[in-house]
């Protein structure tokens, strides 16, 4: 497969068109981690509540077909980054928590574009983009990183909160490290009278059911090994506090010019573990009491902005970087305690999978006194927020990229979406083109560990998701013309890219 790296020379591509300052507001993109569609009260769920959430959805833009591009969370991220599918770069696959930087200090970027109009720049929470160039020294500057793509600051865990090393890195150094105390971190092998899972297991305080074995944190079993840095080690109770009083932080700290912050939320990913005043806020256990943290995080923001008169000028995107996973790995109890919830809200699939439960997410648009209260059923992808934020702002951005500028939908003002767009799952790739999908015949297993059906069909498969939105009839055989244009399109758009003998990566 190719390995797309789209270089700029300088600045010269970005240039700043003659946007009066009313027209930047602060932009705040917030990113959930694995909430689902259903995930959340304002697509109809009985079964939760997400007041805060909701806010964003009442008072602004629902969009009711909003999508990642991918159905895991580095590829998601790289294009929401980047406005490049992620398919492009081979390596924009989920990383290991010591994975280098996929990101080229050259490439083009949101962040960097904010930073040439002269916002100050931030990102908050889970990165999962890599991080140093291999072989990461974590006791010293890590770099590349955050900073050389765009960003003034950052306060990031690497990866995700299952994976090593966990601990926070503020500007590309980690948090809290003593110097007496290193951090040594590998992916291939154990270091000596580290305790284990499975050596361990009376340490235990969460149960593994596949992978997340490895090295144990604060009474959790990860994925990964990891030595040293005991007291820069975060407690997975503490994270959302941690992260929101750093929010709260940045925004005080530049409040009196234009901003921009990616606040990356880790819930409700695996290891499930929110703060105990969030526990048995629902009857879904550990995923449901974390989706009521995400929630809070997500209140205490519009909070603050609303103290210091900032929501008029700010403006706000929420969204999630795929579908939902109840079994990803921990014995929680989310599979068991889901009871009437359904996670994708009946849409198909999730996490991982190429149908519409993997990449069809929640996304709503907020700005006050400047966005519509309304619903939307405009095809809109998170690759839009490049182009769309240049359009707002008065940016120039490179041609060449996917992004394209849907500005009038987020805003409410229009219903005309996107054409059509490559969905991508693991390797595997489909199109979606209004309201029809067509999935290629990939082979494969059905499901995979956590039970989520992953899309392998072994033939082609076509849904009309208006009329069938759980994509329970394949009408490949009824509509055979309608079949043939739609492979025309998606052969055309991802030549050189297309592997038909692709398969899913088995879970660690």
């Amino acid at each position: 497969m190719k390995k797309l790296v789209y270089l700029v020379s300088g600045l010269a591509v970005y240039g700043c068109a003659a946007a009066t300052d009313d027209a930047r507001p602060n932009i705040i993109v917030i990113l959930a981690d694995d909430l689902g569609y259903g995930d959340v009260s304002a697509y109809g769920s009985n079964t939760i509540s997400t007041p805060n959430i909701d806010r964003l959805a009442e008072e602004g833009v629902r969009l009711d077909n909003g999508y990642a591009t991918s159905a895991t969370s580095t590829p998601s991220r790289y294009a929401l980054m980047t406005g490049m599918y992620p398919w492009k770069n081979s390596d924009a696959k989920i990383l290991e928590g010591d994975a280098p930087l996929i990101i080229s200090e050259d490439q083009f970027t949101l962040p960097k574009m904010m930073q040439n109009l002269g916002y100050v720049t931030g990102a908050i929470g889970k990165w999962h983009l890599g991080m140093g160039n291999g072989n990461v020294d974590w006791n010293a500057a890590v770099k590349p990183g955050a900073r050389e793509v765009g960003f003034d600051y950052s306060y990031i865990i690497a990866a995700t909160n299952d994976r090593v090393p966990t601990v926070f890195v503020e500007n590309g150094n980690v948090d809290g490290l003593e110097e007496d105390d290193p951090i040594y971190v590998d992916y291939n092998r154990n270091f000596e009278g580290e305790p284990t899972a499975i050596d361990h297991p009376e340490m235990l305080k969460m149960q593994w059911s596949h992978g997340h074995n490895n090295s144990i944190v604060n009474g959790i079993p990860r994925i990964g090994y990891m030595k040293g840095g005991m007291a820069a080690r975060w407690k997975d109770e503490e994270m959302a506090d941690r992260f929101s009083g750093k929010v709260k932080e940045f925004i005080k700290d530049n409040r009196n010019r234009p901003f921009f912050l990616y606040y990356g939320l880790h819930e409700p990913h695996v290891p499930r573990v929110p703060a105990e005043r969030f526990i048995g806020t629902t009857t879904m256990g550990p995923r449901g009491d974390a989706i009521m943290e995400a929630d809070w995080c997500v209140g205490e923001l519009l909070s603050y902005l609303d103290s210091l008169d900032l929501m008029d000028n700010t403006l706000i995107i929420f969204s999630s970087d795929n579908g939902p996973v109840l079994n990803d790995g921990y014995k929680d109890g989310a599979v068991e305690m889901a009871g009437a919830h359904r996670p994708a809200g009946g849409l198909r699939g999730g996490k991982y999978s190429l149908f519409d439960g993997g990449t069809h997410v929640p996304m709503f648009v907020y700005w006050k006194g400047h966005t519509a209260r309304t619903v939307s059923d405009a095809l809109v992808s998170q690759l839009d927020i490049v182009a769309s934020v240049a359009v707002l702002t008065g940016a120039d951005i490179p041609d060449g990229l996917d992004s394209e500028d849907h500005l009038d939908v987020m805003l409410g003002h229009s219903d005309k979406g996107r054409s059509h767009v490559i969905l991508e799952a693991q390797g595997r790739m489909a199109l979606l083109s209004g309201n029809w999908v067509m999935l290629p015949p990939y082979k494969g297993p059905a499901t995979n560990l956590t039970g989520n059906e992953l899309g392998n069909l072994g033939e082609y498969g076509l849904y009309d998701l208006a009329g069938d939105p759980a994509q329970e009839h394949n009408l490949a055989d009824t509509y055979p013309e309608l079949l043939d244009s739609l492979k025309t399109v998606f052969y055309a758009e991802t030549d050189g890219y297309f592997n038909p003998d692709v398969e899913a990566e088995p879970l660690k």
